[in-house]
């Protein structure tokens, strides 16, 4: 029965509303004392979005952070290869540049080891005996002379330095012509010159360049630079101390040079004798191009009896 006394006025204050809008104060007043209560019972669920919307974008800021870090590696792999590689162009260049004033027939190689006994100085290069290298062919880089070949192998071949200390090079003062032997002393970074004369004319910074005796090494070539020169009024001989003008530690390409023992002025004569040998075999074997003009024949003298004869001994 309450129920139904329920359901009928229920229904009548809605008709009644609806009609007349006599609830709308009131209704008014109940939603604004109700807003707190739905905002109430709605943060939980922004709490919950919001917390939701940190964790993805904290996880889209961390995935695209990695994502930039390996691009950024990436980038950083290719900028070293870049300056690996311009390294490199610099060195072929220099060595280009270097080969170019070589009068001597060239070889460029590369190095491809070093010796792992640390009481040698030796390294392994990529050309072999079927590259035409032979032992005792000198060696050199963008700046000078490095050492001589002392093994050969199909392909490749092994390098003695010249400041190893079974190593040892005629050399000159390129100032005065003055001769010496520099030797090797085990120091990458230092040759030393013996016997010396004390009252000799060498000086810090003078430049050593092969003299070409032993027929070994060509002449003209950097050896080193005199940094340091030591007398000793007691000793007959000055202690002299250079340094290699050749990069020994850090060169990877260099010069396999092919010798020519003549001097500039026999290749020169040699070079003109071919070239006129080579002439004159031209000139053979070009055919004639016009037969050659045949002498006139002179009328046979007639006889002092024929009537042409007396005819003409009376003019």
């Amino acid at each position: 029965m309450r129920l139904l006394v329920l359901a009928v006025l229920s229904t009548a204050l809605m008709v009644v509303d609806a009609r007349l809008d006599v609830l709308k104060p009131m209704r008014s007043q109940m939603g604004l004392v109700l807003t707190p209560f739905y905002w109430v019972a709605d943060l939980p669920v922004r709490v919950w979005d919001g917390i939701t919307e940190q964790f993805n974008s904290r996880s889209e800021l961390l995935a695209e952070n990695e994502k930039l870090k390996a691009e950024a590696l990436l980038m950083q792999r290719r900028l070293q290869k870049l300056a690996a590689l311009t390294e490199q162009n610099v060195r072929l260049r220099e060595l280009l540049n270097s080969a170019a004033l070589v009068d001597e027939k060239v070889l460029v190689s590369e190095l491809i080891g070093v010796d792992p006994n640390p009481f040698t100085h030796r390294i392994i290069i990529d050309k072999g005996s079927r590259d035409g290298v032979f032992l005792g062919q000198p060696v050199l880089d963008a700046r000078g002379l490095m050492g001589q070949v002392v093994e050969v192998m199909p392909y490749s071949s092994r390098v003695l330095l010249l400041t190893d200390t079974t190593h040892s090079i005629p050399v000159q003062v390129n100032r005065n012509g003055l001769r010496a032997i520099a030797s090797g002393t085990g120091n990458p970074e230092r040759l030393e010159l013996r016997h010396v004369a004390d009252t000799a004319d060498i000086k810090e910074g003078d430049l050593l360049v092969s003299s070409g005796l032993g027929q070994r090494f060509p002449s003209g070539y950097p050896v080193a630079t005199v940094k340091e020169v030591i007398h000793d009024s007691g000793q007959p001989f000055a202690i002299v101390r250079a340094v290699p003008t050749a990069a020994l530690n850090r060169s990877r390409y260099m010069l396999l040079v092919f010798s020519d023992p003549r001097t500039p002025e026999q290749r020169a004569s040699d070079s003109a004798e071919a070239q006129a040998r080579a002439d004159q075999e031209q000139a053979a074997e070009a055919p004639a191009s016009t037969p050659p003009a045949e002498a006139p024949q002179e009328a046979p003298a007639a006889p002092s009896g024929t009537p042409a004869a007396s005819q003409g001994a009376d003019q």
